[in-house]
């Protein structure tokens, strides 16, 4: 009788081990999601930074081009050179060398 009352008590005990060890653990499924997003949004101001510099870089130079006494063809061409540049770095800027987005 002893030992049916020793099993009845550990029953419970047993259940209740069992129970913790299959109910799934809480996470924080938001957390990786929430980082590459913000990875990602980085990515594209970096990378919108990178191209309204060129912009500005660009503009400046072909005004030096001007004063200088270029010819508006050939400063038109380096200035539309220079923002191709610009587009080509904020490109690996944001999906790096691979094509494949920077994390």
């Amino acid at each position: 009788m002893n030992r049916s009352i020793r099993r009845a008590a550990g029953i419970p005990i047993v259940l209740a081990v069992l129970v913790s060890l299959l109910s799934p653990m809480p996470g924080y499924s938001q957390t990786s999601g929430m980082e590459r997003r913000q990875n990602r949004r980085q990515n594209r101001d970096d990378a919108r930074a990178t191209r309204q510099a060129g912009r500005h870089a660009a503009r400046d130079a072909k005004q030096e081009c001007k004063d200088a006494g270029g010819n508006r063809i050939a400063c038109r061409q380096q200035k539309r050179e220079m923002k191709q540049d610009a587009r080509g770095a904020a490109r690996d800027l944001k999906w790096g060398t691979a094509g494949q987005p920077n994390e």
